[in-house]
């Protein structure tokens, strides 16, 4: 790859379409278009490119927007910023294309095309009985008289337009990343404007581009089959091509196509899985692209200050959902206890003392991988807890030896007073007791567990202390009655 030289002329788009919710994809595109776009001095345009009606899902929009904001990717133009080439839904931007549409069809490089849906689906059906791999359009319409169009219309006969695609031209364009592409196979007569007078997207594309300026086209490489299509467009009108940037695929681990099964897809799914934007920022960057070196975590401004399109791999990039946990749990650990605890509080049921839920976080932040684990780990200190009796054995200890232990532990509790109840006091006074036995855990096993009715979990020092005394005695009480 040339090297591309700092230039504030340098402009990209993120160019979704409402027809879904921003996915780990479409952030790994609009991610690497906003840092190029600012390790360059240049801008990035937000474009909403909603004329597939049919496709359309309400509440898309706002959940592209939405998410784009919650991981600090911000645009210098596009929907709530303005700028000076919108608008910027591509839906209100009818007219342009309807008239750069006519303008090809003025030149003899489009045609209106009166076919049915029925013919076309007939059509369709022969050729793939013929054994022909592809259907495409027989041009019937391509040769009619401007008479025969006319009368059509007059007539009121349902209309698209058709781009004449040459039949025997070869295509080449440099990708700069994939390198020269060179495209020979026969192109159909792509539809440019739909009989409901909404373009397609190789002709709304293609005309936003150029009128907003576009300098480098940084899009998923799924669109490189579309490439021809938008360079003859840009022939057609004598544009110049802005540069070409198809990124590679994200992958699952086992090499095929990513889906909700590898872990979750959508930006939405994991923000309510308890993945933080800094962490999810950090992982999707290196989804095709490496800096050099060790060095593992790096911030927006980190990222910003170290990216450079040449260091984009050309292979495919596997989603690796342990490595986002481990960056997510680093991140964890980084967040102040109040900040820690206040994200964590909508995992938890409604009511929870903010500045109780803090001790408990405290205890287990060094744990936690997502915020919502928060709820498997620390419920038990909100809820009443329910255990099979054989958790609370350690090792080959009999039902009477853990009574035993049970009832030991209560005794030496029993002493202490609320004013003394914290976790070194309690520690001071119980890792004595258990370190008179042959194993320490024939005493605090059956205390942790009693007080937490899980396998694994904090210390239970630790879970006493927030528990509290009335609670901790309480739940002893019970694991001896569970065991009689």
């Amino acid at each position: 790859m040339e090297k591309i030289v700092k230039n504030k002329k340098i402009r990209v788009r993120f160019a979704p379409s409402p027809t879904g919710f921003l996915h780990i994809g479409g952030a790994r595109t609009a991610l690497i278009n906003y840092l190029f776009a600012k390790s360059m001095g240049g801008k990035l345009i937000l474009r909403i490119e909603d004329t597939d009606r049919k496709r359309f899902i309400e509440g898309s929009t706002d959940d592209i927007v939405k998410n784009l904001k919650w991981l600090s990717i911000n645009w210098e133009e596009g929907p709530n910023v303005g700028g000076n080439f919108g608008p910027y839904f591509q839906s209100e931007r009818l007219s342009l294309y309807n008239k750069y549409a006519e303008k090809l069809v003025e030149s003899g490089k489009a045609y209106y095309c009166f076919c049915s849906l029925a013919r076309l689906d007939m059509l369709k059906k022969t050729q793939i009985a013929q054994g022909r791999g592809n259907s495409n359009y027989d041009g019937r319409c391509r040769y009619l008289t401007l008479e025969q169009v006319s009368e059509l219309k007059k007539a009121g006969k349902k209309h698209i337009i058709r781009f004449k695609a040459p039949k025997t031209e070869k295509i080449k364009i440099n990708d700069l990343l994939k390198g020269e592409i060179e495209f020979s196979n026969f192109l159909d007569d792509f539809v440019i404007i739909k009989s409901d007078g909404y373009p397609t997207y190789h002709l709304a594309s293609v005309v936003d581009d150029h009128l907003m300026e576009i300098s480098h086209v940084i899009r998923g490489e799924e669109w490189i089959s579309s490439l021809p299509k938008h360079i003859l467009l840009y022939k057609s009108f004598d544009w110049a091509l802005p540069n070409f940037i198809h990124l590679p695929v994200i992958l699952s681990p086992n090499g095929g196509k990513l889906s909700k099964r590898d872990g979750a897809v959508g930006i939405k799914d994991f923000q309510e899985k308890g993945y933080l934007p800094e962490a999810l920022i950090n992982f999707i960057a290196f989804l095709g692209w490496n800096p050099g070196g060790e060095k593992e975590i790096y911030s927006l401004d980190d990222l910003i200050k170290s990216f450079s399109l040449e260091r984009v791999q050309k292979g495919g990039a596997i989603f690796n959902i342990q490595k986002l946990d481990y960056l997510n749990g680093f991140y964890i650990r980084q967040l102040p206890i109040e900040k820690l605890a206040e994200l964590c509080l909508p995992y938890l049921k409604e009511g929870v003392d903010v500045k109780h839920l803090q001790k408990i976080v405290s205890v287990y932040q060094e744990r936690l991988k997502k915020l919502s684990e928060i709820k498997e780990f620390a419920g038990f200190f909100f809820n009443d807890i329910e255990y099979d009796r054989g958790l609370l054995k350690w090792k080959d200890m009999s039902d009477k030896e853990i009574e035993q232990s049970l009832e030991n532990s209560k005794k030496i509790l029993e002493k202490i007073e609320n004013n003394n109840w914290n976790k070194e006091n309690l520690e001071d006074i119980l890792m004595p007791e258990a370190e008179k036995g042959k194993d320490r855990g024939q005493l605090l096993w059956p205390l942790r567990t009693a007080l937490t009715g899980q396998k694994a979990s904090a210390g239970p020092f630790d879970v006493a202390a927030i528990l509290g005394r009335e609670k901790t005695l309480e739940r002893i009480k019970k694991a001896i009655e569970l065991l009689d």
